[in-house]
């Protein structure tokens, strides 16, 4: 069951939306085509706002039609009602392009667009994507649905995507991401056997599962979120395995407390590790590099590096390649660390993401500056 809305879009010589007379007159004609493709449809509303008029017609079974006419000669028509799950659609894209064409006839339009109706239901199908436009998911159940202490965590089912893991209304890892883990482990490039390691993050449990096969000495995966770890273990095994099953393995630990505690340990033991993974944020979309997202990051990355041997590296995911000024600005902020950095990056298109995105590599500089 859900909601359906249909949008439709209009531009029209702005003349003729330039007095109340026009615009009557433009609207009478929409109205005339509208009555025949939505039953026992009445006008309910008319509203003189500012720019323009609004007006709210009523049909068959609650059917509701607002139109916007706009002084500078946009015009807006939504379509709304209510659908059962097996119920056939009043409209669907087909009829919305049918009644796009004919209402052009009528209106003389300059521009039209009509849109793929949107579903909106007790469960979510839309999630954004990195430069924050609307992707459409062909999820048909919600798996699971709680507030941790710490965040929403939800795992729907998508029936192209597998189980996905959704975080507080973002799209985090499905069964169809290998990529992601792999192009952020650099699989085929970096060398793990006998090397060690810390996650930052990770709780899902992919990027521990990974790296296992790759015959490391340890690693450490520091996750705040029990609950992530829970369902990611009860919903996600196909992409996790059964590390989650415990706390500690033979060449193994999950610490499940804020990772900054266990950073600050190493640093005082004096610990120097191989590779230490980002897998927390994304870097933040803003107009600069500052707030507490950008804080928490850097004060990330520096502590990483006192822990990393001169030859170690830190690998992170980042963000959309439609974000390119977030990811400059992580660039910049990469050049002021010191001791120096340097830094490659990768790009892989995520499945659950519908977009692509980048990861980065981050080394010292000069190896002689690993132990400043």
């Amino acid at each position: 069951m859900s909601v359906q809305t249909i949008l439709l879009d209009f531009s029209v010589d702005p003349a003729r939306l330039g007095d109340e007379c026009g615009q009557r007159a433009v609207f009478d004609q929409l109205e005339t085509v509208l009555k025949d493709y939505i039953p026992n449809l009445v006008l309910s509303a008319d509203v003189k706002i500012d720019g323009g008029s609004l007006k709210l017609l009523v049909g068959k079974k609650g059917t509701s039609v607002s139109t916007r006419l706009f002084d500078q000669g946009l015009v807006t028509v939504n379509i709304e009602y209510y659908k059962e799950e097996n119920e056939a659609p009043l409209m669907d894209y087909k009829s919305a392009q049918v009644l796009e064409n004919q209402l052009k006839k009528y209106l003389s339009v300059t521009k039209s667009q009509s849109y793929i109706p949107l579903k909106r239901c007790l469960f979510g199908r839309y999630y954004p994507s990195s430069d924050n436009r609307l992707l459409e998911y062909d999820i048909d159940e919600v798996l699971f649905d709680e507030q941790s202490p710490f965040q929403r965590v939800q795992v729907v089912h998508s029936k192209s995507l597998g189980n996905m893991l959704v975080l507080d209304d973002l799209q985090n890892i499905a069964e169809a991401d290998l990529i992601y883990t792999e192009t952020l482990m650099g699989r085929g490039v970096e060398n793990y056997e006998g090397k060690e390691i810390i996650i930052l993050g990770g709780g899902d449990g992919a990027l521990l599962y990974e790296l296992l096969k790759e015959k490391p000495k340890y690693v450490w995966m520091l996750e705040i979120d029990e609950l992530v770890m829970k369902v990611s273990n009860k919903y996600l095994s196909t992409i996790c395995g059964d590390v989650l099953e415990k706390r500690k393995g033979k060449n193994y630990e999950i610490i499940v407390e804020d990772c900054m505690l266990t950073l600050n340990k190493f640093m005082k033991e004096g610990r120097k590790l191989d590779y230490i993974f980002g897998d927390l944020t994304d870097i933040p979309i803003s107009e600069s590099a500052c707030g507490e997202l950008w804080e928490f990051m850097i004060t990330i990355l520096e502590s990483a590096f006192k822990i990393l041997k001169p030859s170690g590296k830190f690998m992170t995911h980042a963000n959309g390649a439609n974000c390119p000024e977030s990811l400059k600005m992580y660039e910049e902020e990469l050049l002021k660390l010191k001791p120096p950095v340097k830094f490659t990056k990768s790009k892989a298109f995520v499945p659950s993401f519908l977009e692509e995105w980048w990861f980065y590599q981050i080394s010292f500089n000069t190896t002689d500056l690993g132990d400043a």
